[in-house]
């Protein structure tokens, strides 16, 4: 029996695959768990359709990433912060502070997750920061950590 995966099953596909399976397996597993449903026409006009409604909604979210990261390019933050001798930050600029620096200053909206730091920011001057916007997309942001 063939049958369309509505999610994955281990051993056996990933969500939208259509295998071919044991009628037992399928009636007593894969069906009444809901792990998946037969392939007849209806549902796999029902999986074309949806597959291609994700397509949209992905190339939707790509271009989205896109206009964002040309939106940071060249973009400069300045994040004001105390500081004692020798250019050492009191605490540390991290993800969250960044991102609400970038939503005042930009008005730009980024989660503070996207923003890819290796360690917080613990010295005064100019840094480079990556966000991860989209798996296909990174920009970078260059933030500027002054005394004040």
């Amino acid at each position: 029996m063939k049958v369309i995966l509505l999610e994955d099953v281990k051993a056996l596909g990933k969500k939208g695959d259509i295998c071919e399976v044991s009628d037992g397996y399928a009636r007593n597993f894969i069906i009444p768990k809901k792990k998946g449903v037969e392939a007849t026409s209806d549902n796999m006009n029902n999986l074309k359709l949806q597959k291609a409604n994700e397509a949209k909604i992905a190339k939707e979210n790509l271009e989205n990433a896109q206009n964002t990261a040309a939106q940071l390019a060249g973009l400069e933050i300045v994040i004001r912060i105390k500081a004692g001798e020798g250019g050492r930050l009191f605490g540390a600029i991290a993800s969250k502070e960044i991102a609400a620096a970038v939503k005042e200053q930009a008005g730009l909206e980024i989660d503070k997750k996207k923003i890819v730091l290796a360690d917080p920011i613990k010295t005064l001057g100019s840094h480079d920061v990556k966000i991860k916007l989209h798996k296909d997309v990174t920009a970078e942001l260059k933030v500027n950590v002054v005394e004040g």
